[in-house]
């Protein structure tokens, strides 16, 4: 018999849900694509393996530049999401229409 762990494909559909049970459009604005402040960023048409990893920081963060990422808002926002929580989430946030530009 052979065991083996079958990859998650990610669900934008959960990915919206938890975008909106979190609220992240308190701070990232409409379609997570007008922040309210400038120092917040736009999020809509990002990668998704960027926001997975950023918010995997966030969660490891505990103020080590080396662990992760240092924002207490955001550290709060991610403690009780799993790693499928945050693949899809990345997923609903690659999907969004967004002003983010690829330079070549």
């Amino acid at each position: 018999m052979l065991a083996f762990n079958p990859a998650h494909a990610a669900d934008a559909a959960n990915g919206k849900r938890l975008a909106d049970v979190h609220n992240c459009a308190a701070c990232h604005g409409a379609n997570l694509n007008k922040p309210i402040s400038p120092e917040y960023p736009k999020l809509a048409g990002q990668h998704a393996d960027y926001i997975y990893w950023a918010l995997r920081q966030y969660q490891m963060g505990n103020g080590n530049p080396h662990l992760g990422r240092n924002n207490p808002i955001m550290q709060a926002q991610v403690q009780s999401l799993s790693q499928t929580d945050m693949k899809d989430l990345a997923a609903y946030i690659e999907s969004l229409s967004g002003d983010l530009v690829n330079k070549k």
